[in-house]
């Protein structure tokens, strides 16, 4: 497969493919940023790889040389034609031309064999969050996930804490993994051009000393207490008890008057499961 706007242009035309704004449609054309990706995946032949909105195929073509299966979720069935001559030849991709979102993944991935299972995609920028929460919930045995998202939500999914950009999915999702950045990518490296630039990260699953007793209170607590950001934990926890939540705090050097940024994941953890009790 060639890369350079030129030809990818030409596999357009060729295949009758118009780009559909509706799914943020942006094909990445630069080859050594797909190469730079799988190679700090670390992926290698007893990975399964999954692939959301894999697009012309650029990362997939790739990504198929690298893990043992690559199975795709896409959405646009017109995009077919295009990823099958792209694609072809390669025998161990399957693409699933439906939304990842009501995809039943569990099922489609019992009759692989693998030793690790990693998400590895140029994610929609309008579903990345939904789609990483589906990881989550639907409890996917992902053992790492590598994805190129918007440098602006990249940068909530890492943030510091005490930060503007540390939030409830902060909170959220470093409950299950830690989160670094791998690299920075330039909006000229996608046809369309995207009005934003893009950053890869990288998730890796954790395995917490802490447990939560309740994962649905857990999940409550942190969003009512980000609900208001400016406000302090004893406004926007007020429904909740709020002498068991102090009990918490001081435990930390803290009192009522804390706001949910300046909390860590552990924090929460502890109130969470205190409300358990």
């Amino acid at each position: 497969m060639e890369y350079s706007p030129r030809k990818m242009q030409e596999n357009l035309i060729d295949n009758n493919f118009r780009l559909k704004k509706k799914y943020g449609q942006n094909f990445i054309i630069d080859e050594n940023i797909i190469d730079s990706i799988i190679n700090k995946s670390l992926i290698d032949k007893d990975t399964m790889v999954i692939e959301i909105g894999p697009g012309a195929g650029s990362l997939t073509y790739k990504l198929s040389f690298a893990a043992k299966n690559v199975l795709c979720y896409e959405i646009d069935t017109t995009l077919s034609n295009l990823l099958s001559n792209n694609l072809k030849g390669l025998d161990n991709v399957e693409i699933k031309f439906e939304d990842f979102l009501k995809s039943n993944v569990i099922d489609d991935i019992k009759k692989y064999n693998f030793k690790k299972l990693y998400v590895v995609a140029n994610l929609p920028y309008y579903i990345t969050t939904p789609i990483i929460i589906k990881i989550i919930e639907d409890m996917l045995p992902v053992d790492k996930i590598c994805v190129m998202v918007q440098k602006e939500v990249g940068d909530r999914f890492k943030a510091p804490l005490g930060t503007k950009d540390y939030g409830s999915l902060t909170v959220y999702i470093n409950y299950f993994y830690n989160v670094k950045k791998l690299l920075d990518v330039s909006r000229n490296v996608f046809i369309p051009k995207p009005n934003v630039d893009s950053i890869v990260v990288e998730f890796t699953r954790k395995n917490n000393e802490k447990k939560v007793l309740n994962e649905k209170l857990f999940f409550k607590i942190i969003r009512d207490s980000f609900n208001q950001k400016r406000k302090t934990l004893k406004n926007n926890l007020k429904d909740y008890d709020l002498s068991a939540i102090e009990l918490v705090l001081k435990k930390y050097n803290y009192d009522l008057s804390v706001r949910a940024e300046n909390l860590s994941v552990d924090v929460f953890i502890d109130i969470a499961n205190q409300l358990s009790k």
